[in-house]
C-alpha cells in the first residue's frame, strides 16, 4: 500500500514523496521515506521476527563490508602476493586481517555466543554451541599465530562461517516476520482502537475499554473493533477474517456485526453487545497466540534429538581431530575437525517444524478457525476416522415440535411445565420448546434446582413436585411408571425418525409417572451431505454418534451419507465407541457441539467443536470452527496434512542432509567455507518449503444449488472442479 506523497516518514519525519511506502510494525500501519528508515525503526522500536530479521540484516551489512576484505587480504596471502622483497609487510598484513576479523567476529558471533551462554548455564547445549566452538578455534589459532608471527592464519574462515550462518537466520526471520505480517490484521485485535460516540463526541479509546450499550463509529475501510448491533446505517461487511466467508455481506440496521470485519463502502452506528476483550475476534487472536507458543509432538522430538546430537557431534570432531593430527599438520587437522562442527550444525532441524506449524495456524485462523492445541494440526492429519454429533452438529439444531402424545394431562400443561425446564438448557430442544411455548401463548412456569444429566435429559422441581424430561431410560432410571399406550405412541414417533421427549412428573406422595411424549424433527444441514463426501474422498470413515434413539439417527445417517452409526449412547460410551473406532482404525477426531459431547471431544484424539457449541465443548476441544463452519472441515483436514507432509519433508531433508554432509566433513572432503555455505542454503530451502504453504487454494464454499444436489440421499462425489483445492472439491455433488 502507497503513502500520501505528503505524508511523514515515521523515523526521520520527512515527507515520503513518491517512493514512500507502507511496512506493518508492531502491528501498526507506519509509512516510510526509504527502506534504510524501515529498518532503522524496526531496530529501534520494533518488537518479535521483524525486528530480529532487521536486527540481523544490520549485522550482515557490517560483517559483509569487514569479512569482503579480510577475504581480498587472504587471497593476497594465498596467492604468494608478499614474497620477496614484499615479505617485510606480512606482519602488517597479519595484523590488519586481526584487526578487521576481531569485530567481525565480535558482531556476527554475538548473538549466537549470547544464545550459548544462556542455554549452557541450563545445562543444555545447542546447535549455536557448534557455530561458536568451530568460528572461534579458527579465529584463536589465527591470533596465536599473528602474535606468535608463524603458521597458517584461518581469520577469513572465522568471518565467513559467521557470516553465512547470520545469513541463515536473517532467512530464518525474514520467513517467521514474514508469516507473522500475514496474521497481523488477525492478532490486532489487543491494539485495536474504537470510536466512541458519547455526548455527541467522538472519541478514540482502546478496544478494550469498550462496554456493552456503547455506541461505535465505524467508517468506510475501517475495521469493526467490536461485536454489536448496527443502529444506523447500511454498508457490505467483509467477514472473512472471523468466519472465512469471502463474499461481501449486505449488512442494514438491525443486523449484527462482528469484531475483526472490514467495513467495505457506508458508515455505520454499532451499538456493543459485549466488553472488547469478549468477541469473537479477541478469542481468536488469544486462541492464535497461544497455539504459537507451543511446540507440536514433532517439534518437541526434533528438539530432543538436536539435544542429544550436539554433544555426539563434539565427541566425533573431537575423535577426528585425533585421527587427522597423525597424518596431517595441525592447522588442517583443525580446520576438518572444524568443518565437521559447522557442517552438523542442525539449525535447519530445528527450523523444520515451527515454521511450517506457524504458518498452517495462520491459514487456518485467517478463515476463522481456533486452533486451541500446538498439536491440533498433527493429530487431525494422522486421523483416519472422524465422528459426528448429530443434533446442531450434522443437523440446523432447530429441532421443531411435530407432535405431542399425553397419558390424561393437557398439552398445555406439558408444554408449560416442559418450557420450565428447558429455558435452564443450551440444547437444541430448548429453543423448540420455547418457540412451542410462545405459538402457544404459554409463559413457563419457574422451576428450581433444575439439574442437567448429559445425554439422558434433565430434571428439576416445579410448584414442590419433582419433574424430569428425557429419554425412556431416564424414566426407568428414576423408577417412574412408563405407560403401555404412551410406549406405542412414543415407537410410532421414533419409526419416523422423529426424535422422542418423555416428561413425566410426581404428585403430592404419588409414584413418579411419565405423562407424556413429544417428537421433534430437526433437519440436516445443506452443507452436511457434500461435507461428508469430501471427507471420504480424503479416505477418512465417517460415523455418526448420537444420543437420540436409532430411528432418528438411522435417518441422518441415510442423509449426510455417513458409513456407520451408533445410537442412544451416553456421554461414557461415546468414549467407549470411539475406543472401540480407534482399535479398528488408529486415531480418531470427534466433531459435536452439545454439553454431553464435551467427554468424547477430550477423548477423541483431536476434539472439533463448531462454532455455536455450548461452552463446554468449546473449552474441551482442540479445534473450533466457525459458526456455520462445518463446510470447511475438510479443507481444514487438507491443511493439516499439508502441514504435517511439509514438516516430515523439511525433517527428511535436514537429517538427510546432516548425515549425508558429516559424511564428507570427517572424511576432510569439506572446508569449513563449503560446509557453512551448504548449511545456510538447508535452512533456505526448508524456508522455501514451508512458505509453499501460503500458496495453497482456500476454502472453496459451495453454492446453494450444489448443497441441495449433495443433500440427495444416494449422490455421489462427482470429478474435482478445475481450480478449486482437490480436496474442496468434493463438495461438488
Amino acid at each position: 500500500m502507497t503513502p500520501p506523497p505528503n505524508a511523514l516518514c515515521r523515523h526521520c519525519l520527512l515527507p515520503v514523496g513518491r517512493r514512500g511506502f507502507m511496512r506493518t510494525v508492531n502491528g501498526e500501519g507506519c509509512q516510510f521515506c526509504c527502506y534504510g528508515c524501515c529498518i532503522a525503526h524496526q531496530v529501534k522500536s520494533g518488537s518479535g521476527d521483524a525486528s530480529e530479521a532487521a536486527w540481523f540484516l544490520v549485522r550482515l551489512g557490517v560483517g559483509s563490508f569487514l569479512s569482503m576484505n579480510i577475504m581480498l587480504f587472504s587471497l593476497l596471502v594465498y596467492s604468494g602476493a608478499f614474497n620477496g622483497a614484499d615479505r617485510r609487510v606480512l606482519p602488517t598484513i597479519h595484523l590488519l586481517l586481526w584487526g578487521l576479523a576481531t569485530p567481525a567476529v565480535l558482531i556476527l558471533g554475538q548473538p549466537f555466543l549470547s544464545e550459548t551462554w544462556s542455554q549452557a548455564r541450563r545445562g543444555r547445549l545447542t546447535s549455536s554451541a557448534l557455530i561458536v566452538l568451530g568460528s572461534l578455534a579458527a579465529y584463536g589459532y589465527s591470533t596465536l599465530a599473528v602474535f606468535q608471527r608463524g603458521g597458517h592464519l584461518y581469520f577469513d574462515t572465522a568471518s565467513m562461517v559467521l557470516m553465512l550462518f547470520t545469513l541463515g537466520r536473517y532467512l530464518e526471520a525474514a520467513g517467521r516476520a514474514r508469516a507473522s505480517r500475514d496474521l497481523a490484521p488477525l492478532l490486532a485485535a489487543e491494539s485495536e482502537l474504537a470510536t466512541v460516540l458519547e455526548d455527541d463526541q467522538e472519541q478514540r479509546r482502546p478496544v478494550r475499554e469498550v462496554r456493552a450499550g456503547m455506541l461505535i463509529r465505524v467508517r468506510p475501510g475501517e475495521r469493526i473493533p467490536i461485536d454489536g448491533l448496527i443502529v444506523e446505517g447500511s454498508s457490505h461487511c467483509d467477514d472473512s477474517v472471523i468466519t472465512g466467508e469471502s463474499r461481501p455481506i449486505a449488512k442494514a440496521a438491525g443486523a449484527t456485526v462482528l469484531a475483526g470485519s472490514i467495513n467495505l463502502d457506508g458508515p455505520l452506528l454499532i451499538e456493543s453487545s459485549g466488553s472488547g476483550g469478549e468477541s469473537r475476534w479477541a478469542q481468536i487472536c488469544c486462541s492464535v497466540r497461544e497455539a504459537l507458543r507451543q511446540s507440536s509432538r514433532t517439534q518437541r522430538i526434533a528438539d530432543r534429538l538436536v539435544g542429544a546430537f550436539v554433544p555426539i557431534v563434539l565427541a566425533l570432531a573431537a575423535v577426528t581431530f585425533l585421527y587427522w593430527i597423525q597424518r596431517l599438520p595441525l592447522d588442517q587437522a583443525l580446520l576438518t575437525a572444524l568443518s565437521v562442527m559447522v557442517v552438523a550444525c542442525p539449525c535447519a532441524v530445528g527450523l523444520a517444524a515451527p515454521m511450517a506449524h506457524s504458518l498452517g495456524i495462520g491459514q487456518l485462523a485467517r478463515h476463522g478457525c481456533l486452533v486451541r492445541n500446538a498439536g491440533a494440526l498433527e493429530a487431525l492429519a494422522g486421523a483416519r476416522l472422524i465422528a459426528f454429533d448429530k443434533t446442531g452438529t450434522l443437523t440446523l439444531g432447530r429441532p421443531q415440535l411435530v407432535d405431542i402424545a399425553s397419558d390424561g394431562v393437557l398439552e398445555g400443561e406439558v408444554v408449560a411445565r416442559l418450557a420450565a425446564l428447558e429455558r435452564h438448557s443450551e440444547h437444541g430442544l430448548a429453543r423448540a420448546i420455547a418457540l412451542a411455548a410462545g405459538a402457544r401463548g404459554i409463559d413457563p412456569i419457574p422451576a428450581v434446582d433444575v439439574q442437567i444429566l448429559p445425554g439422558r435429559g434433565l430434571r428439576g422441581v416445579v410448584h414442590g413436585e419433582a419433574i424430569a424430561a428425557g429419554s425412556a431410560a431416564l424414566m426407568r432410571e428414576l423408577g417412574w411408571v412408563l405407560p403401555p399406550a404412551l410406549l406405542e405412541r412414543a415407537g410410532v414417533m421414533a419409526a419416523s425418525g422423529h426424535s422422542v421427549v418423555f416428561v413425566g412428573w410426581r404428585e403430592n406422595a404419588s409414584a413418579g409417572r411419565a405423562r407424556a411424549a413429544l417428537s421433534f424433527d430437526d433437519t440436516p444441514l445443506p452443507e452436511a451431505r457434500a461435507t461428508v463426501d469430501a471427507l471420504r474422498g480424503l479416505g477418512l470413515q465417517v460415523v455418526l454418534l448420537s444420543g437420540d434413539h436409532a430411528g432418528a439417527a438411522a435417518r441422518v445417517a441415510d442423509t449426510v451419507g455417513a458409513d456407520d452409526w451408533q445410537a442412544g449412547l451416553l456421554p461414557e460410551a461415546k468414549r467407549t465407541a470411539l475406543d472401540q473406532y480407534r482399535a479398528r482404525h488408529g486415531a480418531v477426531a470427534m466433531v459435536g457441539d452439545g454439553l454431553n459431547d464435551g467427554p468424547g471431544l477430550a477423548w477423541a484424539d483431536i476434539g472439533i467443536a463448531v462454532g455455536s457449541a455450548t461452552d463446554l465443548a468449546r473449552e474441551t476441544a482442540d479445534l473450533v470452527l466457525p459458526v456455520d463452519g462445518l463446510w470447511l472441515l475438510p479443507w481444514v483436514v487438507a491443511q493439516a496434512r499439508a502441514v504435517r507432509s511439509t514438516i516430515l519433508a523439511n525433517l527428511a531433508w535436514a537429517f538427510g542432509y546432516n548425515l549425508a554432509a558429516l559424511t564428507c566433513a570427517v572424511l576432510g572432503l569439506l572446508q569449513p567455507i563449503l560446509a557453512a555455505a551448504v548449511m545456510a542454503g538447508s535452512s533456505l530451502l526448508v524456508v522455501l518449503n514451508s512458505l509453499r504453504l501460503e500458496r495453497l487454494p482456500g476454502p472453496y464454499h459451495p453454492s446453494v444449488p450444489e448443497l441441495a444436489a449433495a443433500a440427495r440421499p444416494g449422490s455421489e462425489p462427482g470429478p474435482p472442479a478445475q481450480g478449486r483445492s482437490p480436496a474442496l472439491a468434493l463438495l461438488k455433488a
